[in-house]
């Protein structure tokens, strides 16, 4: 027989085998010998009255098997099947070609960016020569932006598709078991290269086909249907199901949809700041003492206020991370996070953003469909011709921003490009500056010591969401103007993360495979 129950444990009762067994036992009433194992299957850490973690623990007796978390999965030869066509090898494109393998249909990607083997190189020069790539950077490539983010898991959208099944299938192609047990669950870049290698290899083995540096610049309708699609302005395919997983920052799409007549509106999005403090402060903070010791992880922080009418949110926070260069076009600045699996960094960052919506930047341009990628790209440029020349970010000492005041020297930081003193409090709108220092005041109140000279602000994080949305029917996730065009994830504005983006991309070929005899 499977026990199991809920149990509250100190970090270092939980780390003591003997300690843990003594207790199920007791709470079970089963003799400690009579155990022939137990296992782990949910845990959070609670840090409100002293840290404790909160589990949920199965046991098993002598004899007894525990239920398999893992899943199965059925990928089949798909050479010689039914084409859907998939643009973009980000969460979204790539979990659609796994389900197409699944769902017994051949799935053909076109990527615009390079593999990750590849794509590591232009990175670097990003870093180290300022040399920017716009279609292989931290946006474009192999696995999307996800790829160089912390790998969070951590999702609220449960209502479509099965968040399980994606969790099971990051396990299959290289993620730790711990994904599918821990309450947050991540998995860091550093691991994340080798999967969405994986995932590619099965794709491949499997008979589909993966083209990178095949950026799509031209779709072909007729009769509000899509019959081909252009790559690189001379290669031309035929298409019978068309799958858009462009990602966020791909704007060329937008427009070129546009032109297509394909339905489109604008949405609300969000734009900031990236912060970055000690993780130890952050630690100390969270924790309540001065070392969080072994047993405990780097500590994060979720943050949420209201600000003259707008909400003022903690993004993407990233524990022992590191800020990185996110720009895709010359002449702008764009910041992000990161963390590799151990998070193990001495720096702890996370985007600050407020709330925007259509009304907050009408202005910006004649067609109100772009008015929030005008007003994007607006205050990407701002941020450049305030840094420090190509990727040199402009940045503040926290307090300093919050107080309106010129930063005459600033702390070290971990984004590799490099910083440069910027007044920017003054220069970014003052819409977004002030909701921001006060949003600050308020995250002080909340978490005691987060408002820190220790503290600086690198600007601007501005992709945490598309600005515009692909209009699809809720129901067949098809285009509401062309009958076989399903957009899909964050770049069609359906998704926020790796997980539900993969949700998105796996639901949409359920659909389609539905709609073939």
């Amino acid at each position: 027989m499977i026990y199991e129950a809920d149990f509250v444990f100190f970090p270092e009762q939980l780390f003591d085998r003997p300690q843990v067994l003594r207790t199920v036992s007791r709470q079970f009433g089963i003799p400690e010998n009579e155990i022939s194992s137990y296992r782990i299957v949910r845990k959070s850490i609670d840090a409100r009255k002293g840290v404790k973690f909160n589990v949920h623990i199965q046991v098993a007796t002598k004899g007894d098997v525990f239920p398999d978390l893992r899943g199965s999965f059925e990928f089949h030869d798909v050479s010689k099947s039914q084409v859907v066509t998939i643009i973009g090898a980000g969460p979204a494109g790539y979990f659609a070609a796994l389900q197409c393998i699944m769902s017994g249909l051949k799935p053909v990607v076109f990527e615009r960016g390079k593999s990750v083997d590849e794509r590591k190189y232009d990175i670097a020069a990003l870093n180290s020569k300022h040399i920017l790539n716009p279609e292989s950077n931290y946006a474009f490539g192999e696995g999307g932006a996800g790829t160089y983010s912390d790998g969070k898991l951590y999702t609220r959208s449960k209502k479509r598709g099965n968040v399980t099944e994606v969790l099971q299938l990051l396990h299959y192609f290289g993620a730790d078991e711990d994904i599918l047990v821990e309450a947050h669950p991540h998995i860091g870049t550093d691991r994340l290269h080798t999967i969405m290698r994986n995932i590619r290899n099965k794709i491949l083995e499997c008979g589909g086909e993966i083209h990178f540096s095949s950026k799509l610049t031209g779709i072909k309708i007729v009769a509000n249907k899509v019959v081909g699609i252009v790559v690189n302005k001379t290669d031309e395919y035929q298409c019978e199901n068309l799958i858009l997983a462009t990602g966020h920052s791909a704007r060329d799409i937008y427009y070129m949809l546009n032109s297509e007549s394909v339905l489109l509106r604008e949405k609300g999005f969000a734009m900031g700041v990236r912060v970055e403090h000690p993780q130890t402060l952050i630690d100390s903070i969270q924790y309540k003492r001065k070392e969080r010791g072994k047993y405990l992880p780097a500590a994060a922080y979720s943050l949420v206020k209201q600000v003259d009418g707008r909400g003022v949110y903690s993004f993407c926070m990233c524990p022992g991370g590191k800020i990185v260069s996110a720009l895709t076009e010359e002449n702008t600045i764009v910041v992000n996070g990161m963390s590799n699996s151990k998070r193990n960094s001495p720096f702890a960052n996370s985007g600050i953003v407020v709330e925007l919506r259509p009304e907050d930047y009408a202005s910006y341009s004649d067609n109100k469909i772009f008015s929030g990628l005008e007003f994007q790209k607006s205050l990407e440029t701002l941020a450049y011709r305030n840094g420090g020349g190509p990727v040199v970010a402009p940045a503040q000492r926290l307090t300093d921003f919050v107080s309106g005041k010129i930063s005459a020297s600033l702390p070290t930081v971990s984004y590799e490009p490099g910083v440069i003193s910027s007044p920017m409090h003054f220069w970014m709108p003052e819409f977004l500056s002030s909701r921001l220092r006060e949003g600050f005041r308020q995250f002080d109140r909340q978490m005691h010591g987060f408002l820190t000279n220790e503290a600086v602000v690198v600007g601007v994080e501005s992709r945490t969401s598309s600005p515009v949305q692909v209009v699809r029917d809720a129901e067949s996730m098809r285009s509401m103007t062309v009958s076989n065009l399903y957009p899909c994830g964050e770049g069609a504005g359906y998704a926020g993360g790796i997980v539900s983006s993969a949700v998105d991309g796996m639901e949409v070929v359920k659909r389609i495979e539905g709609t073939i005899v």
